[in-house]
């Protein structure tokens, strides 16, 4: 997830209404594809970045990357919030905060292009970050919680309502993309007749007067 700080700032809720309104640091957020591995860059400064250690894997980094972008979030949320007074909803806010930096069309009921997995011509549908994006995210900050102490009962990232809310997503865009998320089953190799039932031996050869 790359940091970008700019004077506006995003605007965390506490309670039901936007991300968006409250006052704080803003920062953009891209998660890559297809992989749906998400690129982060420290919006400090240069000096301040640190690069990743070259012992550790490309998940790994990018794990440690987007558990430090989700600290971020939590401390420019208002009011700032705590690991611990962490919960799901705030998991949905930072999510939904997500798809302001999107990159992925998402085609509206009205648009001509809904349901077209390579429209033709650009239209002014909104841009989304995609669910593949979004899924591996979940999947690695999930991991991270645990990893840094949290209690597996008490994971966010793993709640029912983070759960369906990547279902509706997923559902959402490969309507309007036309894109089928369906994972094909694998067909079991099968075995030739010849290995199930071997061939009866040759018949002898017929006698001649």
């Amino acid at each position: 997830m790359e940091l970008i700080p700019n004077p506006e700032s995003p605007r965390g809720t506490g309670g039901g209404g936007s991300p968006n309104s409250s006052p704080g640091r803003r920062f953009s957020v891209s998660l890559s594809s297809p992989t749906g591995a998400a690129t982060a860059v420290a919006g400090a400064s240069a000096s301040s970045s640190s690069s990743s250690p070259p012992s550790l894997s490309r998940y790994e980094s990018q794990k440690r990357r987007d558990w430090n972008t989700f600290g971020q979030y939590l401390r420019n949320h208002r009011p700032p919030l705590s690991l611990a007074q962490c919960s799901s909803a705030h998991v949905l806010e930072f999510l939904r905060y997500l798809d302001q930096f999107g990159k992925t069309k998402i085609h509206t009921h009205l648009c001509p292009f809904f349901g077209h997995p390579n429209p033709p011509a650009p239209c002014p549908c909104p841009l989304r970050q995609a669910w593949g994006s979004l899924d591996a995210l979940i999947g690695r900050l999930r991991a991270a919680y645990e990893e840094n102490g949290g209690k597996p009962e008490a994971n966010p990232f793993g709640a029912r309502a983070i759960r369906l809310y990547l279902r509706e997503v997923r559902e959402v865009q490969s309507k309007a993309r036309g894109i089928s998320y369906e994972k094909k089953k694998r067909k079991k190799p099968q075995q030739q007749d010849h290995q199930r039932h071997p061939p009866p031996p040759p018949a002898p050869p017929s006698a001649t007067a």
